[in-house]
């Protein structure tokens, strides 16, 4: 893997019911400072977005929101971010976002970082791009996914390399870790049962 320079946060806009979660996006925040990464993520200004936004930044890192025209109000766009770049839709948000970053992280988060992690990670078992991508699963909040995924796999819908291509881990720089050393498993020149 080259070096990690920049890395995509998804996460949610709300601070969710457990206070852990947002400290669990200000110590990636910090993680990302301590390596020199640049954090690219939704650009809004509050939830777990906003914390880890607003933790790299107080750290004098470098923060790139990418938020669409539509979502500028709702989401609260952060006024005070390294850049903010404003898409023209949600498509062209997340194409930016997977451009600007060396790899993805999910936070804890609702149905738009679901949506977000999932088609990065699509895009790489596809071979679209070799960049890792991982759920940081703070208090458990993706065990019941990654039991789903693993099921997924043995009943031969998801292939093993390719589940495994989704980085798990509790502590940030474990994950951190994990993406510095990440090798895409070689792609099959077939696609057969069990292949998509």
């Amino acid at each position: 893997m080259d070096e990690l320079t920049s890395l995509c946060v998804y996460c949610g806009s709300s601070n969710g019911r457990i206070e852990a979660y947002t400290a669990a996006a200000r110590e990636l925040a910090r993680s990302f400072v301590e390596r020199g990464i640049r954090l690219i993520y939704g650009g809004a200004s509050v939830g777990i977005m906003g914390a880890v936004a607003d933790e790299v930044l107080r750290l004098g890192g470098k923060a790139v929101g990418v938020i669409p025209e539509s979502l500028m109000c709702k989401e609260l766009a952060h006024a005070g971010l390294t850049e903010l770049h404003v898409a023209p839709s949600m498509h062209a948000r997340k194409t930016l976002m997977a451009e600007l970053a060396d790899g993805f992280v999910a936070l804890p988060g609702g149905i738009g970082t679901f949506e977000e992690i999932f088609e990065v990670w699509t895009w790489a078992q596809l071979g679209f791009h070799d960049k890792p991508c991982g759920l940081l699963n703070v208090a458990g909040y993706y065990d019941g996914l990654t039991a789903f995924l693993d099921h997924a796999a043995n009943e031969q819908f998801v292939r093993r390399d390719q589940r495994n291509m989704l980085i798990v881990e509790s502590a940030p720089a474990a994950l951190l870790d994990r993406f510095a050393t990440y090798s895409p498993p070689a792609m099959p020149k077939w696609v057969g049962r069990g292949q998509t």
